[in-house]
C-alpha cells in the first residue's frame, strides 16, 4: 500500500489531497475521505491508509484550499485547551467559507480523481465538518455516490432552508451515522428529526448514538479520542464499505 500527496484540479483552483491505495497494480472501489476542521495531518493520513488497507482507492482532500495548503493547523495546538481559542480563531473563518456551493462544485472534481484511480461508484466517509460536506457530495451526484458515512458530525440539522436534512429526498447511497454523544452541533433533537427526513423519503440508513464519545472521538491527536469509539467507528466503516461498493 503506498501513500502520497496529489493535486486535484479545481474550478476554482488546486486542492492539495493525500491519496492512498493497494500497490498492487489494479483498479479498487473509491473512498472519499473528508476531513473535520483540523486538516490534513499525520492522523488523517493514518486513517487514510487503514482504509486503504483493506483493499480501496482513498482521497482525502484539504478542502480549505482556497485559504491555504496543508497543514491547516499546527497540530501541537490540538491537545492544548490553553490555545484552543487560537485554533478556532483560525478556523471558523474557513468553515464559514466553505459554503454549499462550493462544496458541490469541488465535491465533482474529487469524484473525477478518484474516478481515475479505481472503479465507481464511490463511498464517501466524513468526520465532524466532513459529515456536512459528503451529505451535500451525495445528494449533487446521487448517482456517484453508493455510500456516505458520517461519524461525529455537526451541522446536517437547522432551521436554515438550506439545512442538509431538508435534501434527504435526493439521496441514493447507503447512509451510516455514527453520532457523538452530547454534541451540541448534534442534539438528540438534531438526530431524531434527522431521521425522521431519512426515514419519510426511503433511505436505507442506520443511525447510533455512541454513548459516552465525545465529539471527535476518532481523532487520536485530540483529547476527544476514544479508542473504543473509534475502532467501533472502523468495524461499522469496513461493513458499509463491503456491502456497497467493495462487490
Amino acid at each position: 500500500m503506498s501513500g502520497e500527496m496529489v493535486e486535484v484540479k479545481t474550478q476554482d483552483g488546486v486542492a492539495d489531497a493525500y491519496l492512498a491505495k493497494p500497490d498492487d497494480g489494479e483498479r479498487h472501489p473509491g473512498v472519499l475521505f473528508l476531513m473535520d476542521a483540523f486538516g490534513l495531518r499525520p492522523r488523517i493520513e493514518e486513517m487514510v491508509e487503514r482504509i486503504a488497507a483493506q483493499g480501496f482507492a482513498v482521497l482525502a482532500p484539504n478542502v480549505f484550499y482556497r485559504d491555504a495548503r496543508s497543514p491547516i493547523v499546527p497540530v501541537e495546538l490540538l491537545n492544548d485547551p490553553e490555545r484552543r481559542p487560537q485554533l478556532y480563531e483560525k478556523i471558523m473563518p474557513l468553515m464559514q467559507g466553505l459554503t454549499a456551493e462550493r462544496i458541490v462544485s469541488d465535491g465533482g472534481a474529487y469524484l473525477d480523481r478518484l474516478e481515475q484511480e479505481g472503479v465507481g461508484p464511490v463511498a464517501i466517509t466524513g468526520y465532524c465538518l466532513g459529515g456536512r460536506v459528503g451529505w451535500r457530495i451525495a445528494t449533487a451526484y446521487p448517482r456517484r455516490v453508493a455510500a456516505l458515512a458520517g461519524f461525529h458530525a455537526g451541522g446536517l440539522v437547522s432551521d436554515d432552508e438550506q439545512s442538509p436534512h431538508r435534501s434527504a429526498s435526493e439521496l441514493q447511497a447507503e447512509i451510516y451515522l455514527g453520532h457523538a454523544d452530547n454534541d451540541q452541533s448534534m442534539t438528540p433533537e438534531n438526530i431524531a428529526t434527522l431521521e425522521q427526513a431519512l426515514s419519510e423519503v426511503g433511505v436505507t440508513y442506520r443511525s447510533e448514538l455512541y454513548e459516552g464519545a465525545a465529539h471527535g472521538y476518532t481523532m487520536s491527536d485530540t483529547a476527544a479520542y476514544d479508542e473504543a469509539a473509534a475502532e467501533r467507528h472502523f468495524d461499522e466503516l469496513f461493513s458499509l464499505l463491503q456491502r456497497t461498493v467493495a462487490a
